[in-house]
This record gives structure tokens, sequence and C-alpha cells, in this order.
């Protein structure tokens, strides 16, 4: 029997990427968001999520992808972290999708530096490539070294 693994996928830039669906609470449309003076710029902000308070990380800032058009408002994949929650500021929402262990490949040796060290790999799909996100990396922007859980 072959391993599969679970994703929540999610459109950034036109690129497909997911994580692992045990990490996310939950995806939640647009919320409006109070900057945070001194926070690096991929924090877009802090939103209150039913009285609970979130960061919002963007991940086109943190991919180092271009900005996204003015008036095109983001959507919030909301992720377990410690001992609460953060959002990832994605374009747009996908479906939860099953992928073969067999499928999946480790991150070319071309792709180099900060990239590379956030991406876990790639599942090859009909069609597509769904980028594995190693969301602890991503999310340590926030606190370093700290633990999604």
């Amino acid at each position: 029997m072959t391993a599969r693994k679970r994703f929540s996928t999610f459109l950034v830039d036109k690129l497909l990427f997911g994580v692992e669906v045990g990490k996310v609470l939950e995806v939640i449309r647009y919320q409006e968001m109070t900057r945070v003076p001194l926070a690096p710029s991929v924090v877009k902000g802090l939103i209150n999520l039913r009285g609970q308070i979130v960061t919002a990380v963007d991940l086109r800032c943190r991919l180092g992808l271009r900005e996204r058009a003015a008036g095109e408002l983001p959507m919030n994949v909301v992720m377990r972290y410690e001992d609460g929650a953060v959002s990832l500021l994605v374009d747009e929402i996908g479906n939860v999708l099953e992928v073969e262990e067999e499928s999946f490949e480790l991150p070319p040796g071309t792709l180099s530096g900060e990239v590379r060290e956030l991406i876990r790999g790639v599942y090859k799909l009909k069609g597509a490539l769904l980028i594995a996100l190693d969301a602890e990396k991503v999310l340590n922007v926030i606190a370093p070294a700290a633990k999604v859980a």
C-alpha cells in the first residue's frame, strides 16, 4: 500500500503551494489588519479572529514574489502556531489534496538560498506541481526557532 499525505492547498502568484492539513486550523476571507510598528516587512499586521489576536504573514513577501496588485485582497490560511495561531496571507484557497509519497521530490539542487530552506519539496500531480512548504521555517520570521503545532 502506498503512503499518502493530505495537504491544504492555496495559490500565491499562480503557484500551487500546500501545507499538511493537520497544521491548518481554518481558512477565512480577508480580514481588516492593524499594522505593527517595527515588525518585519513580511508581517502585514494583526487580525482579530473571534477575539484572538493573530499575526498575518504575507506569503508573497516571505517568498520574495512580486506584491499583490492594488485592490486584490488576500485570503487567510490560519495555522497552529505554538500556543495560538498565525495567518498566512495567500491569493486563493485551493482544495485539500491527497498525494502519494512516491510522487515527492526534494527541491532541485539549482534552487538555492532562503527559498530552498522554505520548501520541503515538490509533489508531481497531473498537469501541476504542488510545492510543499515547511511551515515552521516560513513562520520563523515571527519568532526564530518557534514551533508550528
